[in-house]
């Protein structure tokens, strides 16, 4: 089969970490009402991203194993893989992650982030190594946030080893005085947006970008074809699941595989 359904969590930043695995166990039963295959979260989504500003209770290593079953838990009553955004703690100190869970519920593994923002490296430390995860015969890679915005290279690494497509958790909230796109890579809107579009084109990948609903936020969820257009975009400010059909047929790596030095 070349054509499986995606779902993309473009759902509100939690008021606390309790909520959060609230709010990611009912958008992976949504999920699974939409027959989607895997579902992906935002960028830190369990227990929330600690953007300034925001109250994120300390790191909770016995917190975060708890969600982590509890949404596994979910994942197999739907039947659906989870990508979620998450974070870790580690003898290498606090990771930025994605935890992959299979359709039955069983652990894949995590993409910790390699490739810090600056302004979070006082909060945390930097993971290492790359995957390539499956789900059925859908392969695909994960670069979370700053990684997929400013190193292409986290992404052409998963499409040279397979991967369909690269989903992309990530978190921006509006600045004051930012501007508020109303249509997906507007001109008149930031780079980060043209990015995915750049992602997916020069590698021939689909590209899953996913953030959390806000107001007048300078991004939204999409879903980029191998071309480098727009399959579909979350309305911005409209909270929900965004559903895709992608046809990995069509994502065949062909300018990924020329660059010899990946």
């Amino acid at each position: 089969m070349s054509t499986h359904r995606i779902a993309l969590a473009n759902i509100r930043y939690p008021a606390n970490r309790d909520e959060s695995v609230a709010l990611a166990r009912d958008a992976i039963a949504q999920a699974g009402a939409e027959r989607a295959d895997i579902v992906c979260f935002p960028e830190c989504f369990v227990p929330g991203y600690r953007w300034p500003g925001k109250a994120v209770a300390a790191p909770d290593a016995g917190f975060l194993d708890r969600a982590w079953v509890s949404v596994a838990a979910a994942a197999r009553e739907s039947k659906v893989g989870v990508i979620l955004g998450t974070e870790r703690v580690t003898d290498a100190g606090l990771l930025i992650s994605a935890l992959v869970v299979n359709c039955d519920g069983t652990i894949a593994g995590f993409q910790d982030k390699s490739q810090l923002d600056p302004p979070e490296e006082g909060t945390f430390s930097a993971g290492s190594g790359r995957r390539v995860f499956e789900s059925g015969d859908l392969k695909f890679g994960i670069s979370i946030c700053h990684e997929g915005f400013r190193y292409p290279e986290t992404v052409r690494w998963a499409v040279r080893r397979g991967a369909h497509i690269v989903f992309h958790p990530h978190y921006t909230e509006a600045e004051p005085g930012g501007y508020a796109p109303s249509t997906y890579a507007d001109p008149a809107n930031s780079f980060h947006e043209k990015s995915a579009l750049c992602r997916a084109a020069e590698n021939t990948c689909y590209y899953a970008t996913v953030n959390c609903v806000s107001a007048g936020s300078p991004t939204t969820s999409a879903v980029i074809n191998p071309d480098g257009t727009v399959l579909c975009y979350q309305p911005y400010g409209r909270e929900g699941l965004l559903i895709a059909d992608v046809d990995t047929a069509q994502a065949t790596g062909f300018l990924a595989a020329r660059c010899a030095s990946y």
